[in-house]
């Protein structure tokens, strides 16, 4: 009588394909941002666009994703870190780095003014508090004219830079960009792999469960949105920085819908997921454009995200790795 038996090559050989399938999102993310670096014209800044949108996205990801709450009004930090970045360095002749830091650490604040007692709500009530957040930010961004020029928009805002070392082209900021990127997938995959992110995961599986295993969950829920806010001032800072030139349209709905189209669409609670999520909808228009179709954008956006809820829920991060799985074979017994 004979007993199955896997061997450690058997066993290593799926695991390693699972591994490179599952890296595929990424690797096709780096291979079209090397293209638009060796590329130039309107390719550079679509790309500068989308990662700018997966810094936001990663904030996003890491209070909804990994924590499981709701919030509408992540756009109301981005809004305090681009025109914190325009009014230090432009009014003030701060360094851009130091006015980025500057604005993260004031935002971290106020979301840590408004999320103590904020946070204290659960589910539709959550996320009406912090969609009037964004509402409140926005109109604040119109009528401080004096601060903010309005509608006229703040213009002369530098680009990206440290002392004498200005990085005067897109393709420079371009490499700026997806470093800064990096950073914060690697920042947002450490905490999520820590004691701090098992902790968000409990509570995304159930608040009173994790209450239950001696886990502050108002406290951790905090210290996550201030987390979210921290990317999203890095974002809104890097937007002005970017363009030279911010507006409150520009902090406006676009920066609640889009997000929340490239968070499903790569893949929610997932590492790359953002990142993915926001170079595909940020290249979506240019497709539509070259196919004739820029009057169906909004009708594609919906489309696509009612298919990806439906048929792939996780996103396009975790696609490759579930179809792997479902095209695996049982390991062979000897």
């Amino acid at each position: 009588m004979t007993s199955p038996v896997t061997t450690s090559t058997d066993a290593a050989a799926p695991q390693a394909r699972l591994t490179l399938v599952s890296a595929l999102p990424a690797l096709a993310a780096a291979a079209l941002i090397a293209y638009a670096l060796i590329s130039s014209g309107y390719l550079v800044t679509v790309v500068g666009f989308a990662m700018i949108y997966a810094v936001f996205c990663l904030g996003l990801n890491f209070f909804m994703g990994y924590t499981g709450q709701a919030s509408f009004g992540q756009n109301a930090f981005a809004c305090l870190g681009g025109y914190g970045s325009a009014i230090l360095t432009s009014d003030y002749g701060w360094e851009p780095l130091a006015a980025l830091l500057a604005t993260m650490t004031f935002s971290g604040v106020v979301a840590a003014i408004i999320g103590y007692p904020t946070l204290r709500l659960r589910g539709h009530t959550l996320a009406m508090a912090t969609f009037a957040l964004g509402l409140i930010t926005y109109e604040l961004s119109i009528e401080l004219n004096g601060l903010t020029q309005g509608y006229m928009g703040f213009s002369g805002i530098p680009p990206l830079g440290l002392g004498k070392l200005k990085l005067a082209t897109e393709k420079q900021q371009l490499v700026a960009l997806v470093g800064i990127v990096l950073l914060g997938v690697w920042i947002s995959s450490r905490l999520r792999h820590s004691r701090f992110g098992r902790a968000l995961s409990a509570i995304a599986g159930s608040e009173k469960a994790a209450a239950a295993l001696g886990i502050d969950v108002a406290r951790y829920k905090l210290a996550a949105f201030v987390v979210a806010s921290l990317y999203a001032s890095a974002a809104g800072s890097l937007f002005a920085h970017f363009v030279g030139f911010i507006s409150p349209e520009v902090f406006g709905a676009a920066m609640v819908v889009l997000p929340f189209t490239m968070l499903y669409l790569g893949g929610i609670g997932t590492t790359w997921g953002p990142v993915v999520g926001a170079i595909i909808v940020s290249l979506l228009p240019e497709v539509l454009r070259g196919l004739g179709l820029k009057e169906m954008q909004d009708i594609v956006y919906s489309v696509l995200l009612i298919a990806m809820l439906i048929y792939a829920p996780r996103g396009l991060a975790v696609l490759p790795a579930l179809l792997q799985r479902a095209r695996a074979t049982p390991a062979k017994t000897v």
